[in-house]
């Protein structure tokens, strides 16, 4: 696969093409055209980054070249040559689009600076404008669905504290999008040029986890065969984000709060130090000052981590956004899928508005994407809803069979979504809309530990 950028040289002298296409190919891949005419012609067929043009060539000058080539590739560099230079002409030039105008005879090591010098002015205008393109599809304000005040506030505060090198506490229940919200601070920052590197830290024990976070050294433990970097470091210049950081043990808690405090530490086994310039960003589903009554959690690590909060409300407290997210999913899936499903039904619309997602949008959004899926309809109805939904008493509260209390029920919707799992707790916690963790006590409180 060809890696080089493309160059187009256009001149009516052959020597000077040749010329020019011996002294570019090693570094760039060279076209060459003798008219505008058969340059526009290539322009057509060919990918190109830059196109060097003469200015004077008969029939179609390179001014008209320039203009009608920027017309059918805007982000095309153009630089103009002529052998009658002159101020004036290299304003008008730049007026009309230019990216840089010389002056013939060539000199061929300024050339190449200027070549260089309009690529990378080029690459970096590209790389900013996916990025913005990334932050509006993506990261940015628009994926994160939203008209009600609540989240009118979340977004605000999201602006307020990217450009700043406050830590940030993102607090909500499993599904509310905290990830979401931490990847919009970190690309809506000056750290975008650097890496968002996320830690689920309920996935992990905590030997495990302090190795992730800190990295080890060769021979720090069994299976340690060499070096390696932990998250701080491959997220120097950019951002961490840990998430359920409320699962954190207290050993891997003392430990980043001396790496929040001082910027180092120690990679497990090694003693020599460590410096990184690494935003934290970290989310919890749980109440980290009662965790801290309750000497669950380190009050002067969560009064570090308590610099910015951003409280994520669950979506039964805004349902004025259901209608907004349902149109986003259903458009996001019928595209994935290639599917034309066009809404849904009054009724349908009813039932989902007034159930509680305890899952948040993350159930919302799988619940979406079942009905595209398996929809025979054009509108989604009642009957295409997911049972759960679709079966509940007048409290609006799901009524599987067999129903009982609400630790009964609890304990019946662990098991259905183990089994349904085939007895992988991560699926399983998902499809729940809690952590592996919590998920994890559940099955020791409600004993049926059998099904490990």
């Amino acid at each position: 696969m060809n890696t080089k950028p493309v160059v187009l040289i256009v001149d009516d002298e052959k020597n000077t093409r040749d010329g020019l296409a011996r002294a570019l190919k090693r570094s760039y891949e060279v076209h060459t055209a003798e008219s505008g005419a058969a340059a526009l012609d290539i322009l057509s067929n060919t990918l190109v980054d830059v196109m060097l043009s003469d200015l004077r060539m008969p029939v179609m000058d390179g001014m008209t070249l320039m203009q009608r080539a920027l017309a059918g590739s805007p982000n095309l560099v153009c630089i103009l040559l002529t052998a009658y230079g002159s101020v004036e002409m290299a304003v008008e030039a730049m007026r009309h689009g230019a990216t840089d105008f010389l002056t013939k005879p060539l000199n061929l090591k300024e050339l190449e600076l200027v070549l260089e010098r309009v690529l990378r002015s080029r690459n970096a205008e590209t790389e900013n404008r996916q990025l913005r393109e990334q932050l509006d599809s993506k990261f940015g304000m628009e994926n994160m669905i939203g008209n009600s005040p609540q989240m009118h506030a979340v977004f605000d505060t999201i602006r307020q504290v990217a450009g700043s090198r406050a830590t940030v506490l993102i607090q909500g229940e499993s599904g509310t999008g905290k990830e979401l919200v931490a990847k919009a601070i970190h690309q809506l920052s000056s750290r975008n040029h650097g890496a968002f590197v996320p830690v689920h830290c309920a996935a992990l024990s905590s030997t495990l986890l302090e190795s992730e976070l800190f990295g080890h050294e060769k021979g720090a433990f069994t299976g340690a065969a060499e070096r390696r970097k932990g998250r701080f470091e491959m997220a120097d210049g950019g951002s961490l984000f840990l998430d359920e950081i409320g699962e954190i043990d207290s050993s891997v808690q003392v430990k980043i709060l001396r790496a929040l405090e001082e910027r180092k530490f120690e990679r497990v086994g090694g003693q020599d130090t460590v410096e990184v310039d690494t935003r934290l960003i970290a989310a919890t589903n749980r109440d980290l000052k009662q965790m801290v009554t309750d000497g669950d959690f380190r009050e002067d690590l969560y009064y570090r981590l308590y610099v910015v909060a951003i409280m994520l409300p669950p979506l039964r407290e805004r349902t004025g956004d259901i209608p907004l997210l349902l149109k986003h999913y259903l458009d996001e899936f019928n595209a994935e899928n290639g599917r034309d499903v066009e809404g849904f039904s009054s009724d349908a619309l009813d039932l989902l508005a007034s159930y509680n997602w305890p899952g948040n949008v993350r159930e919302l959004r799988n619940v979406v994407e079942q009905t595209v899926v398996l929809s025979r309809n054009k509108r989604i109805g009642v009957r295409d809803l997911p049972a759960h939904i679709r079966d509940r008493d007048d409290a609006g509260v799901s009524v599987p069979a067999g129903s009982g209390t609400l630790g009964e029920l609890e304990k019946q919707a662990i098991a259905q979504a183990l089994k349904a799992a085939g007895g992988n707790r991560t699926r399983a916690a998902e499809q729940l809309g809690i952590s592996r963790r919590t998920l994890h006590r559940k099955i020791a409180e409600y004993g049926f530990e059998e099904l490990k």
